[in-house]
C-alpha cells in the first residue's frame, strides 16, 4: 500500500531559530511556530494555537536563521516524523517535529513587521501596499494575429 507524509504550516516564530553545526559540519536549525487554529475563539475572542516544533537542514537551515526572527511568519512545507529515545534517567520520551522541505516567507519584510519596528507607518516605510493602477491598463491590440487560422468547427482539432 503507498504511504504519503506531508505536512504544510503557516504561522509564526514563537523565538529566534537556533542554528548549530553537527560534528560533520551539516547546518541544522531548530525552530517552533504557532499556528492560529480556523475555528473557535476564547474568553477574549482570540484564536487558540497550535505550536509545532520544526527542524530545518543543510541550505534550508542558513536560509531561517539569517532570515527569520521571533514573530516573522513562515510558510514550512516537510514532513512528519516522531522520535523515541530513552533519557539517562532510563524514561522512554517521545517527540513529534516537522523535517522542513521547504521554507519560504509567508509575509512581505517592508511590510507591518518593520513598519513596527521604525515606528513609521506602512505606507511611509515602503510598505506592502497593492494599487491596481500603478502598472497603468494594460494595451490590446484589436489587429489580428497573422499566425494563427480560424476554424470552422471543432472537428477538425487535433484532440
Amino acid at each position: 500500500m503507498p504511504s504519503f507524509n506531508k505536512v504544510i504550516l503557516v504561522g509564526n516564530l514563537t523565538a529566534d531559530p537556533e542554528l548549530k553545526q553537527t560534528p560533520s559540519g551539516v547546518s541544522v536549525c531548530r525552530f517552533t511556530i504557532a499556528v492560529q487554529r480556523r475555528f473557535g475563539r476564547n474568553e477574549q475572542g482570540q484564536s487558540p494555537a497550535d505550536f509545532f516544533n520544526i527542524v530545518a537542514w543543510r541550505q534550508s537551515a542558513e536560509f531561517v536563521s539569517r532570515y527569520f526572527r521571533k514573530g516573522r511568519a513562515i510558510l514550512v512545507c516537510g514532513q512528519l516524523q516522531n522520535n523515541n529515545w530513552t533519557d539517562q534517567q532510563g524514561n522512554k520520551r517521545y517527540s513529534t517535529e516537522v523535517v522542513a522541505d521547504e521554507v519560504v516567507f509567508a509575509d512581505s519584510n517592508r511590510g507591518e513587521n518593520s513598519a513596527a519596528a521604525t515606528g513609521a507607518p506602512a505606507a511611509q516605510n515602503g510598505g506592502n501596499q497593492y494599487t491596481p493602477d500603478s502598472y497603468g491598463t494594460p494595451a490590446y491590440s484589436s489587429a489580428s494575429a497573422p499566425n494563427f487560422e480560424e476554424l470552422a468547427d471543432d472537428e477538425n482539432l487535433p484532440f
